[in-house]
């Protein structure tokens, strides 16, 4: 006899991977409880441009709504419920998989899919600086150009670089951006932008200078050349860390290889790689994360 389940996909995460995942399993007819710790949407909300995204969004907040609306009306259809609390460890079996949240409740269902993003970096948390524990710099995404005074430094040459740019045609800020190898890939995108002056490193020591309104920059270049540099701005553009859960098998990266899981539970989103962070591919993840364990018969009848 079969283990009976409290409900059939468990969704953990209503970022853009997760909502997908939820209305591609109720249309499935799946019983289906989306798990959020904040908000629905996730870091949608502070993107200002979303102009790689099909369906006329112009920003992420905009997105974020119409996900918001999408669990609604799943909701008021009673096919989708939305539970709040924060997941710390997720276990497959071989006829379940269960969800444990931060305040001790447990869940079980026929298939867990995690889409719990990722989280931002600090200096500290890089390998290529060298900085203070707890020292913070304002993030790149959340600054506005009117915010910008002197010589502008940014650390790190994620795409949030792109987005901003995108985002504030009109600044006419020149950014410098301390771009580190495991960067050069992904700063294609703006290369050969006027407002940007890209500056490889091997290493950065980060540090606030006595008086406390300006920072000391301490740069090794590639050559192994060393230079200093004194400015009044700078800003965290140092990428993510993925925000996986105890139970999930990982990768050196720390990022969740979907083929490394447990067939009862599947990654989906930004946690799958550091090379899919993109809103369409996270979609696309989410929904055939279902659709995956659907037609392989992981979702049995309970």
């Amino acid at each position: 006899m079969s283990t009976p389940h409290e409900t059939d996909v468990l969704v953990i995460g209503a970022g853009p991977s997760g909502v997908a995942a939820a209305v591609m399993a109720a249309s499935l007819n799946l019983r289906t409880v989306v798990v959020e710790a904040d908000s629905v949407g996730g870091k949608l909300h502070v993107i200002g441009a979303l102009e790689n995204v099909p369906g006329n969004w112009s920003s992420g907040p905009q997105l974020a709504e119409a996900l918001a609306a999408d669990l609604d009306r799943l909701q008021r259809a009673g096919r989708c419920s939305v539970v709040q609390g924060r997941a710390v460890s997720v276990t497959g079996y071989d006829d379940r998989a269960e969800l444990v949240l931060e305040d001790g409740r447990a869940l079980s269902a026929q298939l867990i899919v995690v889409a719990t993003g990722v989280a931002a970096l600090a200096p500290p948390d890089a390998d290529w600086i060298s900085a203070s524990t707890g020292v913070s710099v304002p993030p790149l995404w959340r600054t506005e150009p009117a915010d910008l005074t002197g010589r502008t430094y940014v650390l790190g040459g994620d795409r949030p670089l792109g987005t901003w740019l995108r985002t504030h045609p009109h600044s006419s800020t020149m950014l410098h951006v301390l771009c580190p190898p495991a960067d050069d890939y992904k700063i294609a995108e703006v290369a050969g932008v006027e407002r940007v002056r890209i500056v490889p490193v091997s290493h950065v020591v980060l540090s606030q200078m006595a008086h406390g309104d300006e920072w000391s920059l301490q740069v090794k270049d590639r050559q192994g050349e060393r230079k200093s540099y004194v400015a009044k701005t700078v800003l965290n553009n140092l990428g993510n860390t993925p925000a996986g859960l105890d139970g999930l098998a990982s990768s050196e990266d720390g990022y969740c290889p979907p083929d490394k899981q447990h067939p009862r539970i599947r990654v989906a989103g930004d946690l799958r790689s550091a090379q899919f962070q993109r809103v369409t591919t996270a979609q696309g993840s989410g929904a055939e994360a279902v659709l995956a364990s659907y037609y392989a018969s992981v979702l049995k009848p309970c």
